[in-house]
């Protein structure tokens, strides 16, 4: 069982920084595909940015270039820094964690409850 908690989100302005944290709990965090996902209302969700077990890293076309996933296995932590944010980056931020095929975690899904970001003046 891994346990997801994400923090960081909050309210700045367009142009402005935020860096969100998901700390995970339970064990065998580093054989995790860990994830940011995000749902704005109305919108369906979508998957904002993805770093493997291996650190192969995967970014939404909207993103790219402006926000950064890293992972840090020996505390359980994802992070997104997320930098030039604009009005539509305003969502719920999740993480999600999936276990690796080929591993005993293999077909384990598991999400956050999600922080807010908001990006308006």
């Amino acid at each position: 069982q891994v346990q997801l908690v994400e923090s960081g989100g909050g309210l700045v302005q367009p142009g402005g920084s935020l860096r969100l944290s998901c700390a995970a709990s339970g064990s065998g965090f580093r054989f995790y595909a860990m994830a940011w996902y995000r749902q704005a209302p109305g919108k369906q969700r979508e998957l904002v940015a993805a770093i493997s077990s291996g650190r192969n890293i995967n970014y939404a076309d909207s993103v790219k270039g402006r926000f950064t996933i890293s992972r840090d296995n020996a505390n359980n932590m994802v992070y997104l820094q997320m930098n030039s944010l604009k009005p539509e980056d305003t969502a719920a931020y999740c993480c999600n964690a999936e276990g690796e095929p080929g591993t005993r975690y293999s077909g384990s899904h598991y999400w956050g409850q999600g922080t807010q970001v908001t990006v308006s003046s």
